[in-house]
């Protein structure tokens, strides 16, 4: 059992976060592989709208906050702003993540929502990207299959780049501030993304999609504000003095992928409280927001595989994206929107490697399906 203490408190705001964020999509239909499939298929980009604002909302307010130094983000989970620049990583396991999103219906964040929903097939997809993922982060899985590819990262402190955030980057090679330097990129590209999400009157007079951009990007600023904020310190403390030092007590927000593979771990050992983290408060979090919403709205049904190809399809598809999302430290939303929020540039190769890996295979299943 736990103790009320500050580590506790952290964790019930995550899992009420998370809550309203599972709602929140359930009842917008806020998808990242909707989005692309939505552009690829029907040149529809409201959802892909919808995307771009959560990515400038999350941006400005968590430059905003490091600004005035609300939050500290020298260290992070995963290290987004790591010196080690493992390009090949971002690259790689993004387009691997973008393959199996696309084929198992749906990245980490709709996969929840779906089992909220009474989908079976998301259940198994679950199970699946979790087997991987522990496999990728907990066994030597990860190190005998892309162990190599480390031997390609740039390591940006010898020559003299603090980190991989933008304005490190910028000032490691024409000097200046990182820090303000970082305020007026994060600040200028997340109104650049703004604008060009409401530029399209038809985005901005649909509630849902306006709701859920908004909305998205405002639960990653909220989860950077609970675990890099003003209670982080103390938050910290306490876990460095306890008597089994509690999971991941790092600066944080959304990412799907990874939590999956700590929920292996914590159901082999479902006594050792220390096991339960933030991402397992959002993966709770957001199936039970989830199946709130759809139980209140009547939409909650049942829904099962077509057949085994249907199966095979998602197991794969499952597969791909547990290895893609630890490879490349974080998916669709623990990139393309919390990664990006840090301005490190692995993120941006990340979101870029996601949707062209997306897109391709939904080009390839179109092609197939014409030519039959």
């Amino acid at each position: 059992m736990m103790d009320l203490n500050i580590h506790v408190e952290t964790l019930a705001a995550v899992f009420a976060l998370s809550v309203a964020l599972g709602a929140l999509n359930a009842r917008t239909g806020f998808c990242t592989m909707g989005a692309v499939s939505d552009w690829i298929s029907l040149g529809d980009l409201g959802r892909m709208r919808a995307w771009v604002l959560a990515m400038a909302v999350a941006m400005a307010g968590l430059t905003a906050l490091e600004s005035v130094a609300i939050v500290d983000l020298s260290t992070t989970f995963p290290p987004y702003r790591s010196a080690q620049f493992a390009w090949l990583r971002h690259l790689a396991g993004g387009f691997l993540f973008g393959i199996g999103m696309t084929l198992a219906s749906g990245c980490g964040n709709r996969t929840l929502v779906r089992i909220g929903g009474g989908n079976l097939k998301s259940v198994f997809v679950l199970a699946v990207c979790a087997l991987f993922a522990y496999l990728m982060n907990y066994t030597g899985f990860n190190a005998r299959l892309f162990g190599w590819m480390n031997d390609y990262a740039l390591a940006l402190d010898r020559h003299g780049i603090a980190d991989q955030s933008l304005g490190a980057l910028a000032t490691g090679l024409f000097g200046g501030d990182a820090k303000v330097v970082n305020f007026w990129l994060g600040m200028g590209i997340a109104s650049l993304l703004a604008l060009w999400a409401l530029a399209s009157s038809a985005f901005r007079h649909d509630i849902d999609q306006f709701a859920s951009g908004i909305g998205v990007g405002l639960a990653v600023v909220a989860g950077w504000w609970l675990t890099a904020g003003p209670r982080a310190a103390a938050w910290k403390e306490w876990a460095d003095f306890s008597e089994r030092i509690p999971s991941r007590v790092e600066a944080q927000s959304f990412t799907f992928i990874a939590p999956m593979g700590d929920g292996i771990r914590y159901l082999a050992d479902p006594l050792d409280s220390s096991l339960i983290n933030f991402g397992l408060m959002a993966l709770a979090g957001v199936i039970t927001g989830s199946f709130v919403w759809n139980m209140a709205s009547g939409r909650f049904r049942i829904e099962v595989f077509a057949g085994k190809a249907d199966l095979i399809r998602h197991a794969i598809g499952a597969g791909f994206m547990a290895v893609g999302g630890v490879l490349a430290l974080g998916c669709s939303v623990g990139q393309g929107i919390t990664g990006l929020s840090t301005l490190a540039l692995g993120s941006f190769l990340t979101l870029v490697a996601i949707i062209a890996g997306s897109a391709l295979t939904m080009k390839s299943a179109m092609w197939w399906l014409m030519r039959d």
